[in-house]
């Protein structure tokens, strides 16, 4: 095969079908590399930081595969999604987390003088994280923070949000909506925001403080979702005990069937 094609047509991206949803085999270099290029140009574009839960979405919703899928780039958010890759042919393949992309990232933006944005979560937590990062990253450029209601917007707010990112002269937009908002969001927006955009879920309030993230070891083994289960099992043992399930039942039937679509 020679390769899957960016929604652009532009690069040939190496990787594979998960479940049904492309996931690219990339290094650390190579993620940061591509988006501070993209984030240096102020080229229209969404990451999508791929996870158990919204791999096993894409299976119960279309059209959220067709947007997981018409990323620029789509990493291996979770463990068992990086392990996936590995079966499939990619050795070695990192987890590359959301929250990790944006420190990882934060540290090159810095150096280059690269201008960030922060949309979603809450007015308090955006306060919070912001007063990290400048403690964190005091050269780093905070372009602007946005906190839209949790509600449908209107055509004028939506555009507002719009100039308003834009105006700002960010080249990084992160977004903190929620999976399956966010990357839908960012797919609506693939064209009319000039930066990359990345949707990471509840990496502001990991780093805000506001939520404490599993310890290295259990990131490092692939626990993490157990430390969030246990911090909030009201909100999430559906999410986690379900989607778990539906994920190692539909990875060993791909396994089983050879359905791997490795590429390249």
């Amino acid at each position: 095969m020679t390769g899957r094609q960016s929604a652009s047509g532009e690069n040939a991206r190496r990787g594979a079908y998960v479940l049904g949803a492309f996931v690219d085999a990339l290094t650390w270099d190579e993620v940061l590399a591509r988006i501070s290029a993209w984030a240096a140009a102020r080229e229209s574009r969404y990451v999508c930081l791929c996870n158990a839960h919204m791999v096993v979405t894409t299976r119960q919703d279309n059209d959220f595969l067709r947007v997981v899928n018409e990323a620029d780039m789509a990493t291996p958010d979770g463990m068992p999604v990086a392990w996936m890759l590995r079966r499939l042919g990619f050795h070695g393949q990192q987890r590359i987390s959301g929250a990790n992309v944006m420190w990882r990232y934060f540290e090159l933006a810095e150096a280059r003088s690269q201008a960030v944005y922060f949309y979603g979560s809450t007015e308090a937590t955006l306060t919070l994280l912001s007063a990290k990062l400048r403690e964190a990253f005091p050269r780093l450029r905070i372009a602007g923070t946005h906190s839209p209601p949790f509600r449908a917007l209107t055509a004028e707010e939506d555009a507002a949000d719009v100039a308003r990112i834009n105006e700002s002269g960010a080249g990084a937009v992160f977004v903190g909506l929620g999976c399956p908002k966010q990357e839908t969001w960012m797919a609506a927006h693939r064209g009319r925001i000039r930066a990359v955009m990345f949707g990471v879920g509840a990496a502001f309030e990991f780093h805000a403080g506001v939520i404490n993230r599993a310890p290295l070891w259990m990131q490092r083994y692939g626990l993490e979702w157990l430390h969030r289960l246990w911090s909030e099992p009201g909100r999430l043992w559906k999410r986690y005990l379900v989607t778990n399930t539906l994920f190692i039942l539909g990875a060993c039937r791909q396994l089983m069937l050879g359905h791997g679509n490795r590429i390249p």
